[in-house]
C-alpha cells in the first residue's frame, strides 16, 4: 500500500509530499462499537504526518495537493473522508470520496508559514469513525519574494576629522522576510553604491569604516553613504534595498590661530581711564567650540606696562585696553607685539603646530585737554599756634602740560575752610594764616584748594563765607581768599592739602579737677589725704612736665609732695593742724617747664571731719553746725534766696488784688475810667511827633468847631490848670447823676490820656437812629449837641435800662 501511494505523489508530479509512517499506536476499541480493552495493531492503515505547498502559486483551478486513502476503504463507496483544523473548508478542502485535498487561494509564508489538520475516515451511512483521527501538517515552502530592508534608516553618524583608514563609523543591518532556512533567499551582502572613495563598508556585518586617511572637516564637513543590502548571496537575480549613511566629521584642534594681518594701528586719548578699550585683535582659526579658543599676551614690556589685552565672552577676540594713565606730553605712540595661542592643545596633532601666531600692535596716544597736574599728590604743611596773620604755612604748585606757560590761578575751596582760617595767593599758591591759629581748639586744618588753568580768560574773585574768629582784616579777604575763576571751559584740578598746627607753650597747667577733700581729726601725722593731678593742655613733648607745690615754712597746716609725674600727693605734717570750724584751704602752685615757663595757682578744699571708728564720716565741723542735713553752704544760700523771692511774689499779687477790688467798687471817689484805661499805651508811636488827632474818630454831626490858636496836644498833660473835679452831689447815690457828672468832666477836662485807645467804638457811623453811643463826640448837660431827634422810650425793651439813664427825664419833686 505504501509503495502504492508514493507512486501516486509521485505521479502528481511533487505537489505533494509524503509523511512519514508513524509508530504502531493502540487500536481504536470503539470502532467495532463495544466496550473492551484496547487492542495492539502492529501496522496503521495509513498516516500522513506532512504536506507541502509552494507559496504564491495561482491557477485556475484548485490545486491538489495530496490524497488520503485508507486501506479500509475496499473501493465500495462507503467510506467518507473528513478534514478539520486550520483553514479546513476554506483555504483547503478535501474530496469526501477520493480524499483528494486542493488548496483553494494563493498562500504567503511570510503572512503563515503551516497550517495544523485532521483527517479522519468515516462510514458514509451511519458517520461511525472507520479509523482514529490523524493531524498532519501543511507546510508553505518558500520562494524568494521580499527584498530586503533597512527598519533603522537613513542613518546619521560621526566620526572625528584625521581620523585612520579603518575607522568604524557606524553598523548598518538589514532585514529580509524570506526564509533564511530554505535556500539563499535570505542571505544577504553590503555594498556601498556611493560614498567612495571615503567609506568602505564590510560586505557580511555591515559595517561603514573610513576608506582614506586625514579627511579634514574644514574642506568637507558631511558626507552622503549609500550602502545596498542584495539576498540570494549577491547572485544576480536577487532582491535588493539601499539606505543613506550621513557621516559628519567632528572637529579636531588640528589648526593654528592666524593673525589676518600683521600690523594693527590704533589711537586713544590720553584722558582714557584704565580699562577703556583700545581696539580688537581678531586671530582666525577654522576650528570649533572649544579648539578655537584663544589666550592673548602681549610680549614685549613696554606695551604690558600702558596696556593690557584679553580675551571677549566668546573668547575669540582679543580686547586691548588701557591698563594706566597716559601722557601725550610723556609719550605719544607705543609699539609692541601680541601673540594670540590656543588654549586647549591636543598631542596627537602636535605635528600640525605650533598653535600660536604674533601680530605687531601700534597705539598712538592723542593729545587731550588736561587739568592742571600738582607736583605731588597732597601736600602736608605746619605752623605755629598764635601767629600773626599772614604767616606764612607753605607754597603749592601746579603747571599747565597741555601749556606750560598758561597761567595757573589758585584759590581755596568755601566748605573745606569754612572758618577761613587761610588765604592763598592765586598767582603763586603761597598759603598763609589770616587769623591766629589755637592748637587745643584745632590741631589738623584739611584744605581742598583749586587750581585753574585760565589761558588768555578773565577771571573774577568772589568773596564767600563768614571769616575766620580772630581775622584780621587785610589777611584772607580780598585777593585770593576763597577765589573761584569765572571762566568758561576752564580745565581745574584739585588737591587736598592737610595743615598742622604746632604746639607753643601757652597754656598754664591747672588741677585736673576742683579738689574738695577731707582729713579725719583723729589722722596720723604723714597721712595721705588725697592725689592730686595736674593738667597742660600743651602738646605732649613740648616741654610739658608739670611741676606741683604747697605751702611752704614751719607753720603750714598740709605738706604737698611733688610726685615728678604730673601728680602731687597731699599730706598731714607731723604737727597735726589746729581744729577750727572753716575747711582749710591749702593753695598749690603748678608750673610746666617750657619756654617760657608758666604757673598758675590753684585751690585745695580740706574739712577736718570726725570719723568712725571704720574710717567713714560722722561730721564734719564746718557742715555740723551750718547744716545738720549734710547741706553746703551754697545750697542753704540758694533755698533761702528762693524762699525770699516766692515771699515778695506773694505779697505782690496780694497787694494787686486788693487794689483792683478797690477799683471796681462803684460809688469810690476815683475815676472809673481812668482806671480801666490807665495801662501801657505808647500813644501814637515813637515818630509821631504830633499829638494824634481824636476828631477824625468821633462823631463829625456832633464835633465841636475847633478853637482859635494852635491846637491843644492830647498826647501830653496841659500846662494850664486842670479844672477842678465837681464834687459828688450829695443826697442819696443815684448812679445816673454820676455817670452824667463824669461824662462832663471827661468832656471838659483837656488833661485827659489821648483816646487813640479807644478808637474801635469811638464813631459808631452815620445813619443809625440813636446815633452815636460814645461819650468822645457826645453832648452834655453844659451844652453840646442835640441828642437824637427820636424818644429814645421807642427803642424797646432792649434798651429801656439805656433810656432810664440817658434820655428818660426826671421825675420832678412832688
Amino acid at each position: 500500500m505504501w509503495g502504492l501511494v508514493r507512486l501516486l505523489l509521485a505521479w502528481l508530479g511533487g505537489w505533494g509530499c509524503m509523511g512519514r509512517l508513524a509508530a504502531p499506536v493502540r487500536a481504536w476499541a470503539g470502532s467495532r462499537g463495544r466496550p473492551g480493552p484496547a487492542l495492539l495493531r502492529t501496522r496503521r492503515s495509513w498516516v500522513w504526518n506532512q504536506f507541502f505547498v509552494i507559496e504564491e502559486y495561482a491557477g485556475p483551478e484548485p490545486v491538489l495537493i495530496g490524497k488520503l486513502h485508507s486501506d479500509v476503504d475496499r473501493g465500495e463507496g462507503r467510506t467518507k473522508y473528513l478534514l478539520t483544523g486550520e483553514g479546513a473548508g476554506t483555504v483547503f478542502v478535501i474530496d469526501e470520496a477520493t480524499g483528494n485535498i486542493h488548496v483553494t487561494k494563493s498562500l504567503d509564508r511570510e503572512e503563515k508559514a503551516q497550517y495544523v489538520l485532521l483527517a479522519q475516515a468515516v462510514d458514509r451511512a451511519s458517520n461511525r469513525p472507520l479509523e482514529p483521527p490523524s493531524e498532519f501538517i501543511i507546510k508553505v515552502q518558500d520562494i524568494n519574494d521580499n527584498p530586503p530592508v533597512f527598519p533603522l534608516g537613513p542613518y546619521h553618524a560621526t566620526v572625528p576629522e584625521m581620523s585612520n583608514v579603518g575607522t568604524s563609523v557606524i553598523q548598518v543591518t538589514a532585514h529580509d522576510a524570506d526564509d533564511p532556512s530554505y535556500g539563499n533567499s535570505a542571505k544577504l551582502v553590503y555594498t556601498v553604491l556611493d560614498g567612495l572613495p571615503f567609506f568602505s563598508v564590510d560586505p557580511q556585518t555591515g559595517v561603514v569604516r573610513t576608506a582614506i586617511p586625514n579627511m579634514d572637516r574644514e574642506t568637507q564637513e558631511e558626507f552622503l553613504v549609500v550602502i545596498q543590502a542584495k539576498d540570494m548571496g549577491g547572485h544576480m537575480g536577487g532582491l535588493s534595498g539601499s539606505t543613506t549613511v550621513t557621516v559628519t566629521l567632528s572637529d579636531v584642534n588640528d589648526n593654528p590661530p592666524k593673525f589676518p594681518q600683521g600690523l594693527y594701528q590704533f589711537s586713544v586719548v590720553e584722558t582714557a581711564e584704565p580699562g577703556v578699550l583700545v581696539g580688537r585683535l581678531q586671530a582666525q582659526d577654522p576650528d570649533l567650540g572649544d579648539n578655537a579658543l584663544m589666550a592673548y599676551s602681549i610680549l614685549d614690556g613696554e606695551g604690558s606696562e600702558a596696556f593690557s589685552i584679553g580675551t571677549d565672552s566668546q573668547g575669540r577676540d582679543g580686547l586691548l585696553t588701557v591698563r594706566k594713565p597716559l601722557d601725550f606730553e610723556t609719550r605719544r605712540s607705543y609699539s609692541f607685539r601680541v601673540e594670540a595661542t590656543n588654549t586647549l592643545i591636543d598631542p596627537a596633532y602636535l605635528r600640525r603646530g605650533p598653535f600660536k601666531d604674533v601680530a605687531s600692535v601700534r597705539v598712538a596716544v592723542q593729545d587731550a585737554p588736561e587739568p592742571p597736574a600738582f607736583t605731588q599728590a597732597a601736600y602736608h604743611l605746619a605752623v605755629l599756634e598764635n601767629k600773626a596773620p599772614g604767616t606764612l604755612v607753605g607754597q603749592i604748585s601746579a603747571m599747565d602740560l597741555d601749556s606750560p606757560a598758561s597761567p595757573i590761578r589758585y584759590s581755596i575751596l568755601p566748605y573745606s575752610d569754612p572758618e577761613r582760617c587761610f588765604s592763598i595767593e592765586p598767582e603763586d599758591g603761597t598759603i598763609r594764616t589770616a587769623a591766629p591759629l589755637d592748637r587745643e581748639a584745632r590741631v589738623w586744618h584739611n584744605l581742598t584748594v583749586l587750581a585753574t588753568e585760565l589761558g588768555e580768560a578773565s577771571w573774577a574773585l568772589r568773596r564767600q563765607h563768614a571769616p575766620c574768629r580772630g581775622a584780621v582784616p587785610g589777611h584772607g579777604g580780598w585777593g585770593g581768599r576763597h577765589t573761584l575763576p569765572s571762566v568758561h571751559s576752564a580745565q581745574a584740578s584739585r588737591v587736598q592739602v592737610a595743615i598742622q598746627t604746632l604746639d607753643e607753650n601757652d597754656s598754664a597747667p591747672q588741677l585736673a579737677e576742683p579738689y574738695d577733700t577731707f582729713v579725719c581729726d583723729s589722722a596720723a601725722p604723714g597721712q595721705l589725704i588725697q592725689v592730686i593731678r595736674a593738667l597742660d593742655r600743651d602738646e605732649v613733648g613740648n616741654s610739658s612736665r608739670v611741676s606741683l607745690q604747697g605751702p611752704l615754712g614751719p607753720d603750714a597746716n598740709f605738706t604737698v609732695q611733688d610726685n615728678r609725674d604730673g601728680s602731687a600727693s597731699l599730706l598731714l605734717p607731723s604737727r597735726p593742724a589746729p581744729p577750727r570750724q572753716a575747711p582749710y584751704l591749702v593753695p598749690i602752685e603748678l608750673w610746666d617747664w617750657g619756654q617760657p615757663a608758666l604757673s598758675s595757682t590753684a585751690t585745695v578744699t580740706v574739712s577736718v571731719c570726725r570719723c568712725r571708728p571704720d574710717g567713714s564720716v560722722a561730721s564734719c565741723r564746718a557742715e555740723a553746725q551750718l547744716s545738720p542735713t549734710g547741706l553746703s553752704t551754697g545750697a542753704l544760700l540758694a533755698i533761702v534766696t528762693c524762699v525770699g523771692t516766692l515771699l515778695a511774689l506773694l505779697v505782690l499779687f496780694v497787694a494787686l488784688r486788693r487794689q483792683k477790688q478797690e477799683a471796681l467798687m462803684v460809688l469810690e471817689e476815683e475815676d472809673v475810667r481812668e482806671n480801666i484805661i490807665t495801662y501801657d499805651d505808647e500813644g501814637g508811636g515813637e515818630e509821631d511827633t504830633e499829638a494824634f488827632d481824636i476828631t477824625a474818630l468821633q462823631n463829625p454831626d456832633g464835633a465841636a468847631p475847633p478853637a482859635p490858636g494852635p491846637p491843644a496836644r492830647r498826647d501830653v498833660l496841659p500846662r494850664g490848670a486842670r479844672a477842678q473835679r465837681q464834687p459828688r452831689p450829695p443826697g442819696p447815690a443815684d448812679v445816673a447823676q454820676l455817670l452824667a457828672l463824669r461824662l462832663r468832666e471827661a468832656d471838659e477836662d483837656p488833661g485827659v490820656p489821648p483816646y487813640d485807645s479807644v478808637q474801635v467804638y469811638g464813631y459808631e457811623g452815620r445813619g443809625s437812629s440813636c446815633g452815636s453811643l460814645s461819650s468822645l463826640g457826645s453832648g452834655s448837660e453844659a451844652g453840646g449837641a442835640p441828642g437824637p431827634t427820636e424818644p429814645l422810650d421807642d427803642w424797646g425793651p432792649l434798651f429801656r435800662t439805656l433810656a432810664e439813664l440817658y434820655g428818660a427825664k426826671e421825675p420832678q419833686g412832688p
